[in-house]
């Protein structure tokens, strides 16, 4: 007897990239000064480098509404991480907005936002992954590409593991808190070219997932590319080249 496997049914288009006719807003960097990289993250895709202290990183979203899931670890002593609950607790409030500075878990600061063009930015909502996309929206989805899935492929880059992700920052993700304390993932308040912009304050390693979330409005259900310029400030800023 042969048996022949029926392949599971999805809505959801694996891989799902931008709608053709998506308005693109690349931007440019939120702070002048000498690029050090500039580059450009594909939808769903990975990303990481290594921003020296005193350089900024800015990240634009450049279809609107996409979320930039974030990771940042002090580059030269990776055991000291972002720590979402030491920065809430020392800034007094549950979302980053600018001014905001990214704590360690041993509340060393790693980051801190110096241009933010959206009203807040979520730190609680937490990374997609196929576990919980199937805990939430079925069995069916179990195959699909999760930001837990870009964090490890970008972090085995620098020698890190599962045991190294930590809580993250979901740039441009609208995640409000109610009165009754529950929160949820809702449209979006971004719009193309939005950007926000980070100055290491030492050399941090830092890992972007494009989050390729298919199955709630984090990413207004239709994935679009980021732009992540790295620049080395100064008061007469260079000419900008063109993304890679």
């Amino acid at each position: 007897m042969t048996l022949v496997a029926t392949p599971l049914e999805s809505a959801v288009p694996v891989g799902a990239v931008a709608a053709p006719d998506s308005v693109l807003d690349w931007s440019s960097s939120a702070v002048p000064g000498r690029i050090v990289a500039d580059e450009r993250v594909a939808s769903n895709a990975s990303w990481s480098a290594v921003v020296a202290a005193g350089n900024v990183l800015t990240i634009v979203d450049v279809g609107g509404n996409q979320s930039a899931d974030f990771l940042v670890y002090d580059a030269h002593d990776t055991a000291h991480r972002y720590s979402a609950p030491d920065t809430l607790v020392a800034q007094g409030n549950a979302y980053l907005r600018e001014g905001s500075v990214l704590l360690s878990n041993e509340s060393l600061p790693l980051m801190t936002v110096v241009v933010n063009e959206i009203d807040r930015q979520d730190t609680i909502g937490g990374a997609c992954s196929k576990e919980s996309n199937t805990l939430r929206y079925g069995h069916h989805v179990a195959f699909q590409h999760a930001c837990r899935e870009n964090f490890l492929t970008e972090a085995a880059v620098h020698g890190l593991g599962a045991r190294d992700l930590v809580s993250n920052i979901n740039w441009f993700m609208n995640v409000p808190i109610e009165a009754d304390g529950s929160l949820g993932i809702v449209d979006g308040m971004s719009a193309p070219g939005k950007r926000v912009a980070l100055r290491a304050e030492r050399d941090v390693l830092v890992i972007v997932s494009n989050c390729p979330q298919m199955n709630n409005p984090c990413n207004d259900f239709n994935p679009t590319p980021l732009r992540v310029i790295t620049v080395e400030p100064r008061e007469a800023a260079g000419t900008e080249e063109a993304p890679r």
